[in-house]
């Protein structure tokens, strides 16, 4: 990254730790885009808070993407489980095959409103390139490099723990990186069944015809995701490095 891109992401983190800490330092650049005295400022709750919120259940149901996920990856790249291979591939394209809002359609009458429903949907959509991505890398590991490791004396799980995982990781990371972006978007529907996020601010907007909050909730969401994007992105160069491998092969 260069210097003038650093100082970019680094003024733009700046502001938007800002602007959810105090929005108030910032009605005067949303005020124009109100009408009738609305509210310039999302005032129906914290941007800080809502934002938190947010950021808590892409994380969580990432996290169980990715467990999920890797765990099937690692299981149908072994010789035992190779033969599950196609059914593991329908149950992760389950996710991308229904809208997110109608899973929450039929989550709802299951587990109720709330964020709940909104994990289950990020769980499902999350699945899909991260579990693509960790076949990709496991499968890339040359079968030199095993024999080798197999020659040191080392058994498949330590082959797996200390030579495979490790070299799949920055492939595994842009999956994870994918599903990440994917999710912080896709969270923002949770609002219309009741789960606190971004998505809160969005919809008041749209629903009191005040472009102001309709912007402020869509600036968050972006910013977050240029920045979670870029973060990730830097972790997935970095490990490519460590590796001694360009970067333009886990792309």
């Amino acid at each position: 990254m260069s210097r003038r891109s650093f100082i970019l992401r680094a003024a733009a983190l700046f502001l938007l730790v800002l602007f959810i800490a105090a929005p108030q330092l910032f009605a005067f650049a949303f005020k124009p885009l109100t009408i009738n005295d609305a509210p310039a400022i999302y005032n129906q709750g914290s941007l800080l808070a809502l934002t938190l919120s947010h950021l808590r259940i892409v994380f969580l149901a990432t996290l169980a993407s990715t467990v999920l996920a890797v765990g099937l990856g690692i299981f149908v790249t072994r010789p035992s489980g190779s033969e599950f291979l196609p059914l593991s591939r329908s149950l992760v394209n389950i996710g991308q095959t229904f809208p997110p809002i109608a899973v929450l359609a039929i989550a709802v009458p299951l587990v109720g409103f709330g964020e709940k429903p909104t994990f289950i949907a990020l769980f499902l959509y999350g699945l899909l390139p991260i579990f693509e991505n960790t076949l990709t890398g496991l499968m890339e590991v040359s079968p030199q490099t095993l024999e080798a490791a197999k020659g040191m004396g080392m058994n498949p799980r330590q082959r797996l723990l200390q030579v495979e995982l490790p070299l799949a990781f920055p492939v595994i990371l842009a999956g994870i990186r994918l599903s990440v972006i994917i999710s912080l978007g896709t969270a923002t529907i949770g609002s219309t069944v009741a789960a606190k996020g971004l998505g809160e601010v969005i919809i008041a907007g749209l629903q009191s015809n005040n472009v102001a909050f309709v912007l402020q909730g869509g600036l968050v969401v972006a910013l977050l995701a240029v920045l979670i994007h870029d973060g990730l992105g830097l972790a997935e160069r970095m490990a490519a490095r460590r590796l001694g491998r360009p970067l333009d092969e886990i792309s």
